[in-house]
């Protein structure tokens, strides 16, 4: 046993130390401590406006009122029963939804596409037509809702679902053609080859390879798109009306001349978000299925 002992300081005499590796060793945990610290303050600060509106939905209007305000009280459901049982905020929502989901499909039929050819195809013209798709996202609202609602006051589809929804390509098409341009040039044309040499088509090599590849990005798309649809106030605050008001418009009826429904108001946008965030773990589901379609088994 004596001999072990003797063994093992040997051991740790003949282990070399470096003077400097003890204080990068601090410098690096000293970082790192640092970089948890600003995160979780900009996390709190960040999330801080989300938990006092949730923490309101659940007050009487006497609580929310009150001052100093209050952390601890009995909490009520009767500001989700009011807002949940009446047409005066679920109108909007399900018309939220119509023009949202609606917008989504659109710019999915015309956006995968189109981002498959400009990153595809060589022609005259390839990337001005890029461009001049980018610019509709750089374009101010208040500088296109003007001839928006005056054409489609002409055609018809002013307060009308339909327009709602080719509107909202303004907001949701640009940013997934290009993002999708990006993965589908990252991807090599081999893989189309390989295809096309085994006897199948572009759309085969498409569907069954390309397709699974940039799942990941066209799931950070469309949920990007969605949320910024969804979000969306300016368009249809001007070009929907008593048929098609959405939810980012509808909240304002809690707003009266002289006071504010804040309880019902703090509910309604409370379940306002519900849907983004389902889409959004519904399209990380999604992106983590996408990024493990192409491993290796076995």
């Amino acid at each position: 046993m004596s001999s072990t002992v003797v063994e093992s300081a040997a051991r740790a005499q003949a282990t070399p130390t470096f003077p400097g590796t003890s204080r990068r060793e601090r410098s690096r945990k000293l970082r790192r401590s640092a970089a948890i610290i600003v995160l979780t303050l900009w996390t709190v600060f960040a999330l801080a406006p989300i938990a006092w509106i949730l923490l309101m939905s659940f007050k009487t209007p006497g609580d929310i009122v009150v001052y100093p305000p209050k952390f601890f009280f009995a909490p009520t459901l009767d500001n989700y029963v009011k807002v949940l049982s009446g047409s005066a905020f679920m109108t909007p929502f399900v018309n939220s939804l119509i023009v949202t989901l609606g917008s989504l499909v659109l710019t999915l039929l015309i956006g995968l596409p189109t981002a498959y050819a400009l990153a595809r195809f060589k022609f005259r013209g390839r990337e001005n037509i890029a461009f001049s798709i980018l610019s509709l996202r750089f374009a101010p609202e208040l500088l296109i809702i003007l001839p928006l609602y005056l054409i489609f006051q002409k055609i018809g589809l002013y307060d009308n679902y339909l327009g709602l929804i080719l509107a909202y390509q303004l907001v949701t098409l640009p940013m997934l053609v290009w993002m999708l341009r990006s993965f589908i040039e990252d991807l090599p044309v081999e893989l189309e080859e390989a295809v096309a040499m085994d006897g199948g088509t572009r759309w085969t090599a498409f569907r069954h390879v390309l397709f699974r590849l940039i799942a990941p990005g066209l799931g950070a798309s469309m949920m990007l798109s969605f949320i910024w649809a969804w979000n969306s106030y300016t368009l249809p605050l001007v070009l929907s009306g008593k048929n098609t008001q959405v939810i980012t418009t509808g909240i304002q009826q809690y707003i009266a001349y002289q006071s504010i429904d804040w309880g019902p108001m703090a509910a309604a946008t409370v379940v306002s978000m519900v849907p983004g965030i389902l889409f959004a773990l519904f399209s990380l589901r999604w992106i983590v299925g996408g990024l493990t379609a192409g491993t290796v088994k076995g």
